[in-house]
């Protein structure tokens, strides 16, 4: 059976579609990834069929009903009786849905996030816009998949709609990378992800004041970059802070190890954060680093379960809480991470996406 998925990115760096395609395609499934040219087109290989649509427009409000458009045209004309949508996000949703309704196909939608409680939207026009279009569309799903146990609640109570499937977002398990032997002359503190509002990063630059002997690694690219480039030189931070840049996943692994503390320390501007269990946290977990998080419900949930790492309730407790975790040490934590990695792997996740799709195929 052919599964044709879309989502609104370059395709590059996002690992939870690769990890979705992966698993239906070793599954048997004849899978199609369609993407944009949004972030440029970088050179990349993959096991099954991709495209990216080119995109003209350069802004995002225009882009968005561009890309929609023009995937329609492209999904009408790949599909048939034997095709899944796989429609990611709320902004590949309506193309999605208009040609499941007219081919009689179905159509699963994957949530990564609640796109219409994102920080970045909250309090504008365009919030109106993507809530219609989702109060429009949600309630009249049959199957959908989201990456937390708190947003398939938000999702159920908030449509009365059946619980979508929960398939978390966590890397392949590996084998305990860590030598103990080695050890960092400055502590590392590590960030991976989007350089985005709301992101606790200017609430942790300021806070590398107070932490002696370490370096703060920033490893992502995004719309606060420079901002925060320029708040690390004014106030003197250049030698601690670190913008590392976006890197392949190989990559950021390798420099995610060397790490002795990860933070996801997001603020709780939007229902989306709050309810947020991100990628970045069993990044970290699988790499056996220790993790500051905020303690919002999924990632607090980490810490009380396996005691990995320390949360924080507000952002003046970043230093008190990360100097904790960095003067027990990586060993300190050995086997917590090593009981957490076990349970946060992909390998535990594949399983709920096979069985939505083998009941979507009878």
């Amino acid at each position: 059976m052919k599964v044709l998925v879309s989502v609104f990115n370059n395709l590059f760096t996002d690992q939870r579609v690769e990890k979705v395609c992966r698993t239906l395609s070793e599954n048997g499934y004849e899978i199609e990834l369609i993407g944009n040219s949004w972030g440029g087109l970088p050179e990349m290989s993959r096991p099954y069929l991709f495209s990216r649509i080119p995109l003209k427009s350069q802004s995002l409000k225009l882009a968005y009903p561009e890309f929609n458009w023009k995937l329609y045209k492209i999904l009408l004309n790949k599909a048939d009786r034997n095709t899944i949508l796989l429609s990611n996000d709320l902004d590949t949703l309506l193309a999605n849905y208009l040609v499941s309704k007219k081919l009689g196909i179905p159509l699963v939608f994957d949530s990564h996030e609640i796109f219409t409680e994102m920080p970045a939207i909250n309090g504008r026009f365009t919030q109106r816009i993507w809530r219609s279009l989702e109060q429009f569309i949600v309630p009249k799903l049959e199957f959908m998949m989201t990456a937390s146990e708190s947003y398939a609640d938000w999702f159920e109570g908030t449509y009365g709609i059946k619980r979508p499937t929960v398939v978390q977002n966590f890397p392949a398990g590996i084998e305990n990378p860590q030598n103990y032997s080695e050890i960092n002359q400055k502590k590392i503190i590590l960030y991976q992800g989007v350089i985005n509002p709301s992101r606790g990063l200017d609430k942790m630059i300021p806070a590398m004041k107070d932490m002696e002997n370490t370096e703060f690694w920033i490893c992502g690219d995004g719309p606060r970059k420079d901002e925060y480039l320029a708040l690390s030189k004014s106030l003197g931070m250049e030698e601690k802070v670190k913008f590392l840049g976006k890197l392949l996943p190989e990559k950021l692994r390798e420099i995610t190890k060397k790490a002795d503390v990860g933070l996801s320390i997001e603020e709780n501007n939007g229902l989306s954060y709050f309810y947020s269990m991100p990628n970045k946290v069993s990044d970290y977990i699988q790499s056996r680093i220790p993790v500051v998080v905020s303690n919002f419900p999924q990632m607090g949930k980490i810490i009380d379960r396996f005691q990995a790492g320390e949360k924080i309730n507000h952002h003046d407790e970043l230093a008190e809480k990360i100097n904790i975790v960095l003067e027990n040490g990586k060993k300190f934590y050995e086997h917590a991470l090593n009981k957490a990695s076990e349970e946060l792997c992909w390998e535990k996740e594949e399983p709920k996406i096979i069985s939505l799709f083998k009941k979507i195929k009878k």
